[in-house]
């Protein structure tokens, strides 16, 4: 008998939890997805991302924004800041409880820039996927089909000039052999770093704030992002040795609020090796290791 009686009360301890993690997803449910695209990409390439989130979190409205596709993600960053705006605004506004946003490679400075100037964001995690946080400076596959006449040592030549900027990679092209060019030509990049004076860089700092956890995901097989680092805010010193976000500028002057977040526990670094660029947000591993948990 009191092995039964225990038996029953097992299996009651082991329902009772589980009715109630069913009625509390169903009651609370989980905070919009919304997905930004990188360089080249469309939403169409996102499938695996969401068939991922809707298996671990079932009934996750997600939305992959479907603008700027292809070639139009070499429009200029902060024509696609506007315009990813105007898409993402309606969905924070219907969601009371917040949004995730995940954002690919590009995506994930176009993300950056939204945070910055929106005053009324309610974003709780900001999970950048193999972005080029802190600039690219590589000669990759990319720059070979982009840029056929140029290799990474000369590219300044064209993105330091104001034709230059009108391309989206030379927003974020830092050469950590032309500095001063770079911070005096980069309109995006410099500035949402506030490696050039910018007067609303108090007003961006705290907008940027609002995110409860900033989670950066890279690898040192992604094989486009350069140096690899830059997806967690490492970058090139002028003798092309990595410099840790730690110990960067940028981190140690807390101009945007790295440093803040770090204090707060909210800065998650995931680094997973074995995973080229363009297989980020397809692989399985990467998504339960380093998004799964701050898509609540």
């Amino acid at each position: 008998y009191s092995l039964g009686c225990n038996w029953c009360s097992g299996a009651a301890g082991l329902l009772y939890p589980l009715l109630g993690a069913c009625l509390w997803a169903a009651v609370v449910g989980y905070k919009p997805v919304i997905i930004v695209h990188g360089l080249f990409d469309s939403s169409g390439d996102f499938k695996n991302l969401q068939r991922f989130i809707n298996e671990s979190h079932p009934g996750t409205n997600v939305t992959v924004i479907d603008l700027f596709d292809r070639s139009a993600s070499l429009q200029p960053m902060w024509k696609q800041v506007e315009g990813f705006k105007a898409a993402i605004y309606p969905i924070m506004q219907n969601a009371a409880d917040g949004v995730h946003f995940i954002c690919y490679s590009q995506g994930g400075l176009v993300c950056r820039g939204i945070l910055s100037t929106l005053s009324d964001h309610n974003v709780e995690s900001f999970i950048s996927l193999s972005s080029p946080q802190a600039g690219q400076y590589g000669d990759t596959d990319y720059l070979r089909y982009l840029f056929p006449q140029f290799v990474k040592s000369n590219l300044y030549h064209l993105c330091y000039t104001s034709i230059g900027q009108r391309i989206s990679i030379c927003n974020y092209w830092n050469d950590p052999h032309h500095r001063d060019l770079y911070v005096n030509s980069s309109d995006y990049l410099a500035l949402l770093n506030s490696e050039r004076s910018n007067p609303n860089s108090t007003e961006w700092k705290k907008n940027f704030l609002k995110i409860k956890k900033l989670v950066l995901i890279g690898g040192p097989d992604d094989g486009v992002i350069t140096p690899w680092q830059s997806s967690q805010f490492g970058f090139y010193d002028d003798n092309e040795t990595v410099v840790e976000m730690q110990h960067q500028d940028i981190y140690l002057r807390d101009v945007f609020g790295l440093k803040t977040l770090a204090a707060r526990g909210d800065l998650i670094i995931c680094s997973v090796p074995g995973v080229e660029h363009v297989f980020w947000h397809s692989n399985e591993t990467v998504f339960h290791m380093c998004m799964e948990k701050w898509l609540v």
